[in-house]
């Protein structure tokens, strides 16, 4: 890294020692200080000071080689969880080659999950399997967030019955994510349902006039289910990040809640 630019940093900490500076002036300061160039990427290591969390990989567009020198970057100078999203398996041979120690999970792989792990329930449901790869997505940054999310599978309104053995532990929730597709209205019945806050995740699977998850996105957008958080067409790592940042700075583990396995599987019919 580019020296965290010390000479700003030795100047800074001068300031606080001679008084010319407040602790709090100074914290301010440092939330826009370093960064590592590497050319092609410019590494955000004071993410985690500015937002909570540190700065997170997005695979698409970069080679395998890029994404190896990026995770080595973040895996050498900060302590927090470093996740790579959306890795091909070009990607994803690469960096594990590298670095076997990451947790993968579909297509994205977690380093450095923290051991301590929070209280708060978070579930995650999708309408149907096919909804999976973005479920997969958002679960694994969860975990890196520190959250044990429970998956709810396959509980689509074309089966209302299946969402509805599981009200009880979506009522005691501190937070939902529904991912759906077709026509999206998994995400009005959730928010009909429950006090905490929902993020909904339109994907792109339907058929028909579904338009790629555009007609989801759009049904999410205007549920008559008040205050209903929408992230973009698939995006599951953003629903992961709405809920950290909704539900705020960390508390020890969660009881599962009856019927449902933590981050695996739920016992719901999934086809």
């Amino acid at each position: 890294m580019e020296a965290m630019n010390e000479q700003a940093l030795r100047g800074l900490l001068e300031d606080v020692r001679s008084g010319r500076l407040s602790a709090d002036e100074a914290v301010a300061s440092l939330q826009r200080l370093p960064f590592a160039d590497l050319g092609d990427a410019r590494i955000d290591h004071h993410r985690a000071l500015r937002q909570g969390r540190p700065e997170a990989i997005y695979g698409p567009g970069k080679t395998p080689e890029q994404c190896v020198r990026i995770v080595a970057e973040l895996l050498s100078h900060d302590d927090g969880p470093v996740v790579l999203s959306r890795a091909d398996a070009e990607q994803t041979g690469a960096v594990l080659s590298e670095f076997p120690c990451g947790e993968r999970r579909g297509r994205t792989i977690v380093w450095r999950s923290p051991p301590t792990r929070r209280t708060d329930r978070v579930i995650i449901c999708s309408g149907g399997t096919s909804d999976l790869p973005v479920v997969e997505e958002c679960a694994a940054t969860l975990t890196a967030y520190g959250f044990d999310p429970v998956l709810l599978i396959d509980v689509g309104v074309a089966g209302l019955h299946r969402l509805l053995a599981y009200a009880d532990d979506l009522a005691a929730a501190d937070a939902v994510v529904v991912v759906a597709g077709m026509e999206g209205a998994l995400a009005s019945v959730v928010g009909g349902l429950v006090a905490a806050p929902v993020v909904a995740v339109p994907t792109s699977t339907g058929y028909g006039t579904s338009f790629a998850g555009v007609t989801a996105l759009l049904s999410m957008l205007s549920s008559c289910a008040s205050g209903i958080t929408v992230v973009g067409i698939d995006n599951g790592f953003g629903a992961a990040c709405a809920i950290a940042r909704m539900l705020g700075p960390s508390t020890a583990a969660p009881p599962t809640p009856s019927g449902i396995d933590s981050a695996g599987s739920t016992g719901a019919v999934s086809v």
